[in-house]
């Protein structure tokens, strides 16, 4: 009972248009003034030893990591390589979009600063080389989602700190879903501009790849630094935003110049002003899952679903069309601040490994970033095409239902997610 009063009053909340972390905090404080006897020192002790995790740190770095790549020009020369490498191929420019999403995923943790950097340097270029609109539109909007799949990924730490999984092992797991992803996406990507004939580039010289290799170089080293000091234990992955943030603004400001110092306070107040939001979210919804806790919510779903004999493959189907569902209407922050604490405990019962749950629900967040209503992917390639949210939503149609059976994919096949972390020691 006490489990449909707390959500029906989220629900009422966010559907008068409150943003989300407003609607969890209201949420919170009405239901225990009102319906509960827990003393307030308990909550405010909660509340404080809930949000003094070491890898939230690595939230406002890894924003500020990607902000400063996003201004610094180092999108710019990833897709120059990427075109150098794939653009003579069919739909080149598109396969190159799909190789340069990937690529600044791995460097920036966010999907939507990944459509802004490639989408707004790259749609216009497609235009102009006889693409239409929809495809280049279609083929940014998904692919900007493996901004949080590749790591480093603000999500994946989201969760982390929602369940205390290993940030390391996450990041590990989500390398090879990533490329498979990314690898899934230019296969959609090819097969319809060779079924269009769509415009194909000239096939660039070795010396041309190299060339662009080169200039992009610095912003490449920087998936080196993170993923290799994390592997090898040199620092943290909380250590290795902050060293991501400096490395970035170093060749943003000093290397390729894009940016002078001037430009560094704006990118700041920036990165400052995401992360008050992301944290103010985070700090709303440790009180939410104090009170699913104490209210034993997780426990009496867990004990439901096992009394009529839901196993693991139902269980994880009601989670992807819960978390689809929780994709129409929130970003994936949100989603899995609210969701991760309920749904955690329950996949622990059946025996479902932390990480590959993890590692399931970030691929479902990539999905609900690239359809309406909420779907922030969209609303950042329509601010880029000048295109409705109806129009890019049959764009993305194609890229999106090959993103729906690689959701099904990860699901049910946990060693793809599980294979390189075990594989690295990082679990058993």
């Amino acid at each position: 009972m006490n489990a449909l009063v707390i959500f029906g009053l989220l629900a009422i909340l966010m559907l008068t248009g409150m943003p989300i972390s407003i609607s969890l905090g209201l949420t919170v404080l009405t239901f225990l003034f009102t319906m509960t006897q827990v003393p307030l020192e308990s909550v405010a002790l909660k509340l404080f030893t809930g949000i003094e995790k070491f890898e939230i740190m690595a939230i406002p770095f890894f924003i500020l990591a990607g902000n400063f790549l996003t201004h610094g020009g180092v999108a710019k020369r990833m897709i120059n390589f990427a075109t150098s490498m794939v653009g003579h191929w069919y739909g080149g420019l598109g396969l190159a979009g799909v190789l340069a999403c990937a690529l600044f995923a791995a460097v920036s943790g966010s999907s939507p600063a990944t459509v802004v950097a490639i989408g707004s340097i790259l749609l216009p270029a497609m235009v102009k080389a006889g693409f239409p609109n929809k495809f280049g539109a279609g083929v940014i909007s998904t692919s900007g989602a493996l901004g949080i799949l590749i790591p480093p990924s603000i999500v994946m730490v989201m969760y982390s700190v929602a369940t205390n999984t290993s940030v390391g092992a996450l990041f590990m797991a989500g390398v090879i879903p990533g490329l498979a992803l990314a690898a899934t996406l230019g296969g959609v990507t090819w097969y319809r501009a060779k079924k269009f004939n769509y415009p194909r580039q000239p096939k660039a010289t070795w010396k041309e790849r190299g060339d662009a290799f080169m200039k992009s170089v610095w912003g490449l080293l920087l998936i080196v630094v993170v993923m290799g000091g994390i592997y090898t234990g040199i620092f943290t992955p909380t250590e290795a935003a902050a060293m991501s943030a400096v490395y970035a603004f170093f060749v943003a400001v000093f290397i390729y110049k894009d940016m002078g110092l001037k430009d560094v306070p704006k990118v700041l107040l920036n990165s400052a002003n995401m992360s008050a939001m992301l944290l103010y979210i985070i700090t709303n919804a440790v009180l939410f899952s104090f009170i699913m806790t104490n209210e034993q919510i997780p426990q009496a779903l867990a004990d439901w679903m096992l009394g009529n004999g839901l196993g693991m493959i139902t269980f994880l189907l009601a989670v992807n069309i819960i978390l689809l569902l929780a994709g129409n209407f929130m970003e994936p922050s949100s989603i899995v601040l609210i969701f991760a604490p309920i749904l955690f405990p329950v996949a622990m019962k059946l025996g479902i490994d932390p990480v590959h749950f993890g590692i399931m629900m970030v691929v479902n967040m990539e999905v609900g970033m690239c359809h309406p209503p909420v779907g922030l992917n969209l609303y950042v390639a329509s601010g880029i095409t000048k295109m409705g949210i109806t129009e890019l939503t049959v764009a993305v149609w194609p890229w999106l239902l090959s993103m729906l059976f690689f959701l099904a994919v990860v699901t049910y096949w946990p060693d793809l997610s599980l294979w390189l972390p075990r594989q690295l020691g990082m679990i058993g």
